[in-house]
């Protein structure tokens, strides 16, 4: 009996790591896909793209760690890539999920 339940233990607590690093990877995906929206939008109306991705990735609880953006006026990609901490800390595993997205007009 005591071994059935270290196996339903050890088996929770894998599923609560699996669960974690799964819900940071959703969101660090969204995180960059907002923050490039967010990157094309602003250079749309002229502005700078990474202060807005900036911004949208801070409220998503995210680190902008690189924004790009390459084209002219009228056909551009902004690029962005984003960082988010995992709820738990597991030796050997990493600390932060990182996101990337790519936004732009469409043709």
């Amino acid at each position: 009996m005591v071994g059935v339940m270290a196996v339903v233990g050890v088996v929770s607590m894998m599923a609560v790591v699996a669960a974690a690093y799964l819900v940071a990877g959703h969101r660090a995906h969204g995180a960059a896909d907002l923050a490039a929206l967010s990157g094309a939008a602003a250079y749309a109306e002229g502005r700078s793209p990474c202060p807005a991705a900036g911004r949208v990735a801070r409220a998503n609880d995210a680190r902008l760690t690189g924004c790009d953006q390459v084209g002219d006026d009228v056909d551009y990609v902004v690029s962005v890539t984003v960082e988010v901490p995992v709820g738990l800390r597991v030796p050997g595993l990493p600390r932060v999920l990182s996101g990337r997205a790519h936004a732009g007009p469409v043709p």
